[in-house]
């Protein structure tokens, strides 16, 4: 290869220099710069959703926070039957709609849901823990066959935490 080089003409030699200096940098471009950018634009596409996911978080946790300034300034008779519970808050959050049965047990309630929204199911269950110190001591969820995105069936059984 040297040998072919040094038989070339002076202006040849450029020529060649020049090429191989272009296919190099092309090569270069392609093999390290591309995809070193197509990474940076999806690290930037996946900050971008953290961002407005976290955001929104940001609201859902201000709104749960007013709502329990606001249970935790009228306190409840924690001597309340869980059953009574249950339901008074289950219509307060307007979930009573997505119930499909309530069965009390010895030491609390089983409680089951079709096609209820998933965040409003655990901003309810943070709701019961904080006023009422009730707790989920058994659970199933599954994916609602004929709903919506976020939207659940769930089977629970809720006592009062000792």
């Amino acid at each position: 290869m040297k040998d072919w080089f040094d038989a070339l003409e002076a202006r040849e030699q450029l020529f060649v220099g020049i090429g191989a200096f272009v296919v190099l940098l092309i090569v270069l471009w392609g093999l390290i710069w591309l995809p070193l950018d197509r990474g940076h634009d999806d690290m930037r596409a996946s900050v971008d959703n953290w961002q407005r996911s976290l955001a929104e978080l940001r609201v859902i946790g201000a709104n749960v926070q007013s709502d329990n300034a606001a249970a935790g300034s009228a306190r409840v008779n924690l001597n309340e039957s869980p059953v009574v519970i249950v339901d008074r808050t289950l219509r307060e959050r307007s979930l009573n709609n997505t119930v499909k049965r309530q069965q009390p047990t010895p030491n609390g309630i089983r409680v089951e849901f079709e096609n209820v929204a998933f965040d409003q199911l655990v901003v309810w269950l943070g709701d019961l823990n904080a006023q009422y110190a009730m707790e989920v001591q058994a659970g199933s969820l599954s994916v609602a066959s004929r709903a919506g995105p976020g939207r659940i069936n769930a089977s629970l059984t809720l006592e009062r935490a000792p």
